[in-house]
């Protein structure tokens, strides 16, 4: 097992039934023009998070341990888009409507896409889903199965939402998740704040969190004792 200096207390996971999760580092919500631009939000705030996740996949990469990388996104009749989604809020483009990126959070659109600096590479599984959460209408949970994972850890975007989402979603299923904290961001400080004080709340109720130097040195110390 390998432990990690977590909150509300340490994390220790099997090496061989660790998985990496990073949701929705997608270019519609990480940069200008994409659809959390058109919401309003300040987008710089998730892009500043790309070299810490890029760090946390070559870790991943580096010790031969499965990344799954998720993206929203609709087909492009909106088959899968509910209108109450569509319809919510106040954004100056809607699910579907043209952008500068191609349609917004459409699949096979610019915008849909990852950001190219976490582009996933040959053998990498990418799952698409139509909701916030990872698992619903998805093939994830079966994936996971199929490779024997029992231990999570995850990043991306944004933390309230598609993050925090797919943790619950996971701890219901019986996974243990590990949050590594400067590889997640919301366009909000305070909504991420609240989240992974929500997360780790009530002796780890939803999952743990952590720096990623936390586990890097969790992970090299395991490399010493080897």
């Amino acid at each position: 097992m390998i432990t990690v200096e977590a909150a509300p207390f340490s994390y220790s996971f099997p090496p061989d039934k660790v998985a990496l999760i990073v949701i929705d580092m997608q270019r519609d919500f990480v940069e200008p023009g994409g659809f959390g631009d058109t919401l309003g939000n300040d987008v710089a705030r998730l892009k500043a998070i790309i070299p810490t996740v890029a760090a946390l996949i070559g870790l991943f990469r580096e010790k031969g341990w499965p990344v799954i990388h998720t993206r929203e996104g609709h087909r492009p009749d909106l088959s899968d888009l509910p209108p109450a989604k569509r319809g919510r809020g106040n954004p100056t483009l809607r699910i579907g409507d043209e952008g500068p990126m191609g349609r917004i959070l459409i699949q096979g659109e610019a915008g849909h896409a990852i950001v190219p600096e976490l582009a996933p590479v040959e053998g990498e599984i990418v799952i698409d889903k139509p909701g916030k959460g990872s698992f619903y209408a998805t093939g994830l949970a079966a994936h996971l199965a199929r490779i024997g994972i029992t231990h999570l850890v995850i990043a991306g975007v944004t933390t309230e939402v598609c993050v925090q989402t797919t943790m619950r979603e996971a701890n219901d299923r019986g996974f243990d998740c590990l949050l590594i904290e400067d590889a997640t961001e919301s366009y909000f400080a305070a909504f991420k704040a609240a989240t992974l004080d929500m997360i780790r709340a009530q002796g780890a109720i939803v999952g743990w969190t952590a720096p990623l130097a936390a586990l890097v040195a969790a992970v090299a110390r395991e490399n010493e004792a080897a």
